[in-house]
């Protein structure tokens, strides 16, 4: 007969397991979506930041490294990512295909080796117009990021209205993405026709799978 201290590292690993099941069905086919996690930075001014480019970047991908002065006069999108992040290489193509529709793309290169990065590139394509390597970290802290990769839609005035936690899948470029994209641009829209300034309060803080 076990002794009842042998059944508490037991019960306890009964209970985890019941707990990572339910996450696992709400991830599944329970339709609950990881990325609708809400972000205290949506419809603020993005964070302080200046960083370096990529090293060793061949000539014909040699781009500028970013700082947050970049992000203004056009909606544009922020993509955090990583060469060893295997998300990243997923979601690749889509960002490609986003840039070949005229979407300027910011990379931030999130504690990568500089020649891993190059690699990368050389291999997927770059869709990125800027990047900046965050070597520390730092500058994904201050974004409020915790999970690779991660996309930010800022507006022209330089604000957050949108964040993606995860990679963007082909099916929301079309059912989310294009359309927050849109969205963003429409109080720079509206404005150039008032001759007025301002900035939208309406930004979207989730995303959805449908």
């Amino acid at each position: 007969m076990l002794r009842p201290l042998t059944l508490i590292p037991v019960a306890i690993f009964a209970v985890i397991a019941v707990l990572f099941g339910v996450y696992l069905w709400q991830v599944g086919p329970g339709g609950k979506d990881i990325s609708q996690i809400p972000s205290a930075m949506i419809n603020k001014p993005a964070p302080q930041f200046n960083l370096p480019a990529i090293k060793g970047l061949p000539e014909a991908l040699k781009i500028p490294g970013l700082k947050t002065a970049d992000l203004k006069g056009k909606v544009s999108l922020v993509n955090v990512w990583a060469s060893w992040c295997p998300p990243c290489r997923i979601e690749h193509p889509v960002l490609m295909t986003l840039a070949e529709q005229g979407v300027t793309i910011y990379g931030i290169n999130y504690k990568d080796k500089p020649e891993d990065a190059a690699r990368f590139l050389r291999e997927l394509g770059n869709p990125f117009k800027q990047i900046g390597v965050d070597s520390s970290g730092r500058a994904a802290i201050d974004w409020g990021v915790y999970g690779y990769p991660e996309t930010f839609i800022v507006d022209a005035s330089g604000h957050i209205r949108y964040r993606h936690v995860g990679q963007i899948y082909p099916h929301q470029l079309e059912s989310l993405i294009l359309p927050l994209l849109k969205q963003a641009a429409q109080p720079a829209a509206d404005a150039a026709k008032t001759g007025k300034t301002g900035t939208s309060k309406t930004g979207a803080a989730k995303a959805s799978n449908s």
